[in-house]
């Protein structure tokens, strides 16, 4: 089934999912609890201080929930996305949403949490946004956080350049407010779509409905005429106001603050939703942001270099990298040339990348100390480092040209040099050792 109450049955099953019955917070309390709870269980709290509305955290915090949420086993997590990538197809649409069970135009109904000290406010970290694309007429969908501003406004981040922006912009050109819808709380594979960068043009959305076997259904909004998914908790429609701006800073997914900006309106026209709703909340710089964010690219990452490229075994987007700036490659090196070209490729298919480390098969890129040891023992700086100096890169590093959005990034080649002796570079083994439990030893 392709909604969010669907995938929380599921995940309950199997243990991942506790329940918080004790009264909590949106302000602080909530992020707090998540924060801790990082990595490991999703959260569903059932009472809300603030609001009737139920609220779940940490939804995909793990890499095993993620590859639940797209139908995959965990090592198949990139065949199953860029597969949904290259084969998308379009939902079928419904007449009448769940969401429409409800209707109202206050915007504090919603649990909107603050998360961290010196925020501007509270956020709605889990909206998509779906727009019309001028050019094509198509939909787009795309993640965006929402601030309040009262009952019937939002300020909305927008990044310029993106594809919401480019929309906002051909509007505003026209002199027109642009009409949009927004959802909250839906199946999590929505929402892995919507963390992706399709291409302009292409309809996330659809990405979505192969990632959900076919089964995804969508329902036109009568104000903005959008097309949603029928089984959102909660949608809102209304209008960017081409004419007003609202200043707001965030923290963003390196646990760092962004500036301080002046950033669209959103106007309320009507909010849906759901019989006993579930708002869902992103902690943002959290295992379950950068997962959202990171394991799209991860995937577009494996799919496009094991195409250029047949020695590309894995390729790991780290956690200390925040799974946005980090990446690990391991290959099944066939010429000393070829981790300079598989470095200078994947910089260039996403270009947020500050740091590429190439590895042999040998070494698990996901084992942080193991890609440690293969510098250690395999890597010379004087000729396997390569530095490139103010190339684009990331607008959320903070140590980079943040006007110019210019940065220096380094690839590390950490493979066996061919000109040494191979033995010199195998790892002991020792026999039996997967077959000893020390259980069986220690009582």
């Amino acid at each position: 089934m392709s909604d969010l109450r669907n995938f929380l049955s599921l995940i309950k099953k199997n243990r991942e999912l506790k329940t918080v019955k004790k009264k909590v917070s949106t302000k602080y309390e909530i992020a707090a609890i998540t924060a801790k709870a990082d990595g490991g269980n999703a959260i569903l709290f059932e009472n809300i201080k603030e609001s009737k509305f139920r609220l779940v955290s940490n939804l995909v915090g793990t890499r095993g929930r993620f590859a639940r949420a797209v139908g995959a086993k965990e090592s198949q997590i990139h065949d199953r996305v860029f597969s949904s990538i290259k084969n998308a197809k379009k939902p079928r649409c419904i007449s009448s949403g769940k969401f429409m069970e409800n209707k109202s135009r206050n915007l504090s109904l919603l649990p909107i949490v603050t998360h961290f000290a010196k925020e501007s406010g509270p956020f709605i970290t889990s909206s998509i946004i779906y727009a019309t694309n001028p050019d094509t007429g198509s939909q787009n969908s795309s993640f965006h956080r929402l601030m309040p501003i009262d009952k019937t406004h939002f300020s909305v981040r927008m990044v310029e350049g993106r594809d919401l922006h480019r929309c906002f912009i051909d509007a505003k050109k026209h002199g027109d407010d642009l009409k949009v819808a927004i959802s909250v709380g839906v199946h999590p594979a929505i929402s892995i779509a919507g963390a992706y960068q399709a291409d302009w043009g292409k309809n996330e959305i659809d990405i979505a409905n192969t990632l959900l076997g076919g089964k995804l259904t969508l329902t036109k909004c009568p104000y903005s005429g959008m097309k949603v998914p029928s089984s959102s908790e909660i949608v809102m429609e209304g209008r960017i106001l081409k004419d007003k701006t609202h200043k707001e800073w965030m923290v963003e997914m390196l646990q760092t603050y962004d500036h301080k900006r002046f950033q669209p309106v959103f106007e309320l026209e009507n909010m849906y939703y759901r019989n006993n709703p579930i708002f869902h909340d992103i902690l943002s710089g959290f295992s379950e942001h950068r997962l959202l964010m990171g394991m799209p690219i991860e995937a577009k990452l494996n799919g496009k270099m094991k195409k250029e490229f047949s020695q590309t075994r894995k390729i790991s987007m780290t956690n200390g990298g925040c799974n946005w700036l980090h990446a690990v490659i391991q290959i099944k090196k066939k010429a000393q040339a070829d981790p300079k070209k598989i470095i200078k490729k994947a910089f260039a298919i996403h270009r947020s990348l500050k740091q590429v480390t190439i590895v042999d098969d040998d070494i698990d890129p996901n084992d942080p100390v193991a890609v440690e040891y293969a510098m250690a023992t395999r890597f010379q700086a004087n000729k396997d480092l390569i530095i490139l100096k103010k190339v684009r890169g990331s607008s959320l590093d903070p140590s980079s040209d943040q006007k110019k959005l210019l940065t220096a990034k380094m690839g590390i080649d950490a493979t066996k040099p061919f000109d040494k002796k191979p033995e010199g570079f195998k790892i002991a083994k020792i026999p039996k050792f997967d077959k000893v439990s020390l259980k069986d030893y220690f009582k």
